[in-house]
């Protein structure tokens, strides 16, 4: 049974290709924050040359992160 205190949450980091690099590196610092027990996945797509990675991560009422 789902917890009821817990839900589902994003972050995400948007930006041209040419800096497809520094995108991957900011999700990456956000994933190892919030920690690997929290961590759902990073996901990415691209656009016209319009980058962004997503982290995907579980939250609760008074978590700090997100």
């Amino acid at each position: 049974m789902p917890d009821p205190n817990r839900y589902v949450r994003f972050e995400t980091f948007r930006g041209t290709l040419e800096i497809w690099n520094h995108l991957f590196t900011q999700a990456a610092d956000f994933a190892t924050r919030i920690g690997r027990e929290r961590l759902i996945s990073i996901s990415h797509s691209e656009d016209k040359d319009d980058g962004v990675v997503t982290v995907w991560y579980w939250d609760q009422p008074g978590d700090r992160e997100g």
